[in-house]
């Protein structure tokens, strides 16, 4: 569902949000679409066990945990952060996806460094057996093609296609299935260029370009200008934005709007890709820090 942002914009620019965040009310937004084809996969394979890396916030793992469990199979994350073995109060995201059967394998941040190697690898077959292996983040080849449909024919229209970006696998679908004449901007919620190649081993276009200045910091960084902007834009408009990666991207969005970024009757088309499930926990950080919280209701 495509839905406008209720703000006037100058020459002629106007702006919807593609509501993908309402797909699901668990898998939402572009996890939906990534788990789509990896699930069918697994249960094609025969394979009883998912294995997956993430954060302690990851909106991934609390999706794979839930539709894991939807589909009967048992699911297991790979948490960055040793440390967080040892708390006995896990946060929201963690505690929702052990509610969902999820078992965790705690790694020091050196060790998730290590997740692509092949060493790696070996030592979870030892330990879990046959598995199906879900890249962080979602991302692989049966991802992007899950994203290649959030685009329709009703999006046809627009000028501009603006995404958050994580592990690349959205923005690249979005790329795939994109018509010739329509420029896709990607606001990365990481620091540095790297993504640039990852993005480039599903793509074949080159009518993209990545945003890289509003990050707030990296990845699971706030300010409390972000803060502000995301009760404002809820207060306005009434759609909740996660702080790690829609706000950051519609943060930026209105920002090159205001800055003269976009020519003058530009349709852009902004895709809301979920995330919403992070807010709980971040909102417990942001208030153990005496910040201001998000006042959103998801």
């Amino acid at each position: 569902m495509n839905q406008n942002i209720p703000i006037q914009f100058s020459n002629g620019i106007s702006v919807a949000i593609k509501r993908e965040d309402l797909i699901h009310p668990i898998v939402s937004g572009n996890k939906f679409r990534k788990l789509k084809y990896n699930l069918l996969e697994a249960i094609n394979q025969k394979k009883d066990t998912i294995v997956t890396f993430g954060g302690a916030f990851s909106n991934h793992i609390a999706a794979v945990a839930y539709a894991g469990q939807q589909n009967g199979l048992k699911t297991i994350g790979v948490i960055r952060g040793e440390e967080l073995k040892d708390q006995n109060d896990l946060n929201p995201t963690l505690k929702f996806a052990k509610s969902c059967g999820m078992q965790f394998e705690f790694v020091s941040r050196e060790v998730y460094r290590l997740k692509n190697e092949e060493s790696f690898l070996k030592h979870l077959i030892d330990s879990f057996g046959d598995f199906y292996l879900i890249p962080e983040g979602g991302t692989n080849s049966l991802a992007v093609k899950g994203c290649e449909e959030i685009l329709t024919s009703q999006d046809a229209s627009f000028d501009f296609i603006c995404c958050a970006v994580g592990t690349g696998g959205t923005i690249s679908g979005i790329v795939n299935s994109a018509k010739p004449n329509q420029k896709i901007l990607g606001f990365p919620a990481l620091k540095g260029d790297f993504l640039q190649d990852e993005i480039r081993i599903f793509v074949k276009n080159n009518n993209w370009e990545l945003i890289t200045k509003y990050h707030f910091g990296g990845y699971g960084k706030v300010s409390e200008d972000l803060i502000s902007f995301i009760n404002t834009f809820y207060t306005t408009t009434k759609i909740p934005l996660d702080p790690i990666y829609t706000g950051k991207m519609l943060y930026g969005v209105l920002d090159l709007i205001e800055s003269n970024y976009f020519p003058a009757q530009s349709k852009i088309l902004v895709i809301h890709t979920g995330g919403l499930q992070g807010i709980k926990g971040m909102n417990e950080t942001l208030s153990r820090k005496n910040l201001p919280i998000l006042n959103v209701n998801v």
